[in-house]
């Protein structure tokens, strides 16, 4: 991870501005934001895990008893609250794009999308035990290709397109950090999105 003078020399040029990690399903916002977070000495918030902790159920139980649109809704509130605050590394939910009202906080801070590619997410989504509600169809690489199609140009809206190779949350965090440096020697306008290549191979 990088010397901890320039962890606090980023954090100076982020002004208190919250982090979005935002991505599909199994791309390692989750795992990525808490390693990120430390580096930054910012706090860390899981929005899925808010929203469990607020309807009292899992993701899937609201979306097979309320739907997606309710689930979108709750969603949008919990953002809303998150960008309140400030000095924060936000995982967000791989759907959270699909809303334009959404973006309007997103883009009050700086917006990451961690993109390990295609092959990459669908071999983590089959070893993953957790149910996906919306992979819940009789072919699941077909819907999730769809979800692709739908949300990459939204994600492409992000300042940051980090492409990561599998490796460690530490080693990922690390090269948003590095990305972050560009970004944050611009003009209040970020100048559009910048891609940064695999920062470690497979």
């Amino acid at each position: 991870m990088r010397h901890p003078s320039s962890a606090q020399t980023l954090r100076a040029r982020l002004g208190g501005r919250n982090i979005y990690l935002i991505g599909m399903m199994g791309c390692g916002k989750s795992r990525t934001g808490p390693p990120l977070a430390k580096e930054l000495s910012y706090g860390f918030v899981d929005s899925d895990a808010v929203i469990e902790q607020l309807a009292g159920m899992s993701i899937e139980k609201i979306f097979a008893e309320e739907g997606e649109r309710a689930f979108r809704e709750v969603e949008e509130k919990v953002l809303n609250s998150i960008g309140q605050r400030h000095s924060l590394v936000v995982a967000t939910g791989g759907g959270v794009v699909t809303r334009s009202e959404n973006w309007g906080v997103l883009h009050q801070g700086i917006v990451v999308w961690l993109d390990p590619g295609r092959d990459r997410l669908l071999a983590r989504l089959k070893s993953d035990e957790e149910q996906r509600p919306l992979l819940l169809s009789s072919d699941p690489v077909v819907a999730f290709d769809a979800l692709m199609d739908e949300r990459i140009p939204l994600y492409s809206e992000a300042d940051l397109h980090l492409l990561v190779a599998d490796e460690s949350p530490e080693l990922v965090a690390s090269a948003i950090l590095e990305g972050l440096i560009p970004l944050l020697r611009k003009t209040e306008d970020l100048g559009g999105p910048h891609t940064i290549g695999e920062s470690c191979q497979d």
